[in-house]
């Protein structure tokens, strides 16, 4: 048990699950550090204290951020692209603490790819801790760093989106818009992975599904922040778009995150992001995969 609660109060490393011919593996970028009672606002203080292997030493939740690299023979998919390289202190009076970024190239090598062999990138939603590396270029040139990958965006979400709003600018903006091509909801974008449209965090957000060797794994995005939703999906953060809809969509991703043969993802789930939903006599509880 211990050994799990260290992996819950610190950013993840890159962790790696086969499915059949797919496999499947975390990309670290960074990480950042969230307020728990400013993130999950209907958490009290109590719960916190009794709970307190969520929070690292300074009392914060650990929010990995980074991407799913999907491969499947020469053939490689990217889901979410990190923040990029960022340093960023914690400041007084913000839902979040220090933030740190730009690791994911890094990942993708000691995984033995190049950015150039990433034949798309999916996003589950247009918020910058999943943008970063879009709009980045190559070193010593001026091309994107992924300079052959098509950015694959739900309809919905590049239909409602406000980059701006998001921290991009119009350079950045200007970069990332030539090469977006919309998705729908159930469509196939790569061999075995779907689109599934959940909205709720934001107003297109996305999951993806991935199938092979008998197990699905749902990649569910930013539909849950921290594991400790697992147990409470009526918790929803505060970077929800729509709370209700977002907590609606939990209960359903919760129950069917019970259902035999399958994983969940969590990219911003600490050390934990790979992992099972199964009843721990006190509900439904994150059990993450030992990979």
């Amino acid at each position: 048990m211990v050994h799990q609660d260290e992996r819950l109060r610190r950013p993840a490393r890159i962790r790696s699950v086969r499915l059949g011919e797919t496999k499947v593996s975390f990309v670290p970028d960074g990480a950042i550090q969230g307020r728990p009672r400013s993130w999950l606002p209907d958490t009290t203080d109590e719960i916190w204290a009794a709970h307190p292997q969520y929070l690292d030493d300074s009392g914060h939740l650990v929010a990995s951020i980074g991407g799913l690299l999907v491969e499947n023979g020469d053939r490689a998919l990217l889901i979410d692209a990190g923040w990029g390289p960022v340093s960023l202190p914690a400041e007084p009076g913000s839902p979040n603490g220090a933030v740190h970024g730009g690791a994911l190239l890094d990942g993708l090598a000691a995984l033995g790819r190049r950015p150039e062999e990433i034949e798309a990138v999916a996003f589950t939603h247009l918020h910058i801790d999943h943008l970063g590396w879009a709009w980045h270029p190559a070193p010593g040139g001026d091309q994107p760093v992924f300079t052959r990958a098509e950015y694959l965006v739900a309809e919905p979400e590049w239909a409602g989106r406000d980059l701006s709003a998001q921290g991009v600018t119009e350079e950045e903006a200007t970069a990332l818009t030539p090469r977006v091509r919309t998705v729908t909801d159930e469509q196939e974008i790569f061999p075995g992975v779907r689109v599934q449209v959940t909205g709720g965090h934001t107003a297109g957000h996305t999951q993806y599904v991935i199938t092979g060797g008998g197990t699905r794994l749902i990649a569910f995005g930013d539909a849950l922040h921290s594991p400790i939703q697992v147990d409470h999906p009526e918790w929803s953060c505060l970077y929800d778009h729509d709370p209700a809809r977002s907590a609606e969509h939990r209960r359903r991703l919760v129950a069917e995150l019970e259902e035999p043969g399958t994983i969940g993802f969590g990219i911003h789930f600490a050390d934990a992001v790979f992992g099972q939903v199964r009843q721990d006599g006190a509900g439904p509880a994150w059990r993450p995969l030992d990979v």
